[in-house]
């Protein structure tokens, strides 16, 4: 078996297309496949999928793809632009990339499973390429999930900020408790956060009328949030605030009853 041919299978190519060259640089650690469509071929039109469009021209399209061993792997291809009768003249859709991307799916999926596990800056040293990049890809399929959400279930609401980045800087997260998952995020931790939140939720298919529950901390902002834009849920504080406002108190009175008691109450924290 040739190695073009190999190569065509490992990439599940199906016809009209196929691997025409392979160029492998050592140097550069760089593997380049060519892949070309067969003469005469036709092609549907990606607007409204007729078959057999006949092909008008092509453009030279490169995609990184998954890495061959150690070395970089570039898929080319010469993509036909096809006439159809209805929508005119449009680029065809190949089936190892999405349009305007310059990875391949596969690429692609990798860097969605690798994003879930270490920040941006890491797996753009990691995989070679500039972070802004992999930004691209991550802020495409997060949209892209956040465009199909439906809130149309959400119940039981959990809300609560975390820093970023240095200094003071927060996000506040909202998160559907009953399935444990984030549902939306906005920067800032005031009482606006709540509001934010409840225009994304009427957008999204859900109805703040619906949401039962708030679990947050104590945070007067929050509080206030809750009471303007959900005044029919309960608020039920997060019990590692109750517990840390107790352990204050309770630090307080022993600090008081020290200075009183003197020794009496020496190690007794």
């Amino acid at each position: 078996m040739r190695d073009i041919d190999l190569f065509g299978q490992a990439l599940g190519l199906v016809a009209p297309w196929r691997v025409v060259d392979c160029d492998f640089d050592g140097q550069q650690r760089r593997l380049q496949l060519r892949i070309d469509s067969e003469k005469g071929a036709r092609f549907a039109c990606p607007q409204c999928g007729a078959e057999g469009c006949e092909v008008k021209d092509t453009q030279t399209k490169t995609w990184r793809h998954l890495d061959f061993f150690q070395h970089q792997a570039f898929l080319t291809a010469r993509v036909p632009r096809v006439r159809c009768a209805e929508h005119g003249v449009h680029l065809v859709a190949v089936a190892w990339a999405r349009p305007g991307s310059g990875f391949t799916l596969l690429f692609e999926a990798l860097v969605m499973a690798l994003a879930k596990q270490m920040p941006i800056a890491a797996l753009a040293h990691l995989v070679g390429e500039h972070d802004t990049r992999i930004w691209r890809i991550v802020h495409h399929y997060v949209d892209e999930a956040r465009a199909r959400q439906d809130l149309s279930g959400l119940r039981r609401l959990g809300v609560d900020e975390t820093s970023f980045r240095r200094g003071q800087d927060y996000v506040t997260v909202f998160a559907d408790l009953e399935r444990r998952a984030a549902v939306f995020a906005t920067p800032g931790r005031d009482a606006d956060t709540y509001k934010r939140f409840v225009s994304d939720l009427k957008a999204h298919g859900g109805d703040r009328a619906q949401i039962g529950e708030v679990c947050q901390d104590m945070s007067e902002a929050f509080l206030t949030g809750a009471l303007e834009q959900l005044p029919d849920s309960e608020i039920t504080i997060d019990r590692y605030h109750v517990k840390a406002q107790l352990s204050n108190a309770v630090d307080l009175v022993r600090r008081q009853e020290r200075v009183e008691h003197g020794d009496l109450l020496k190690r007794s924290r």
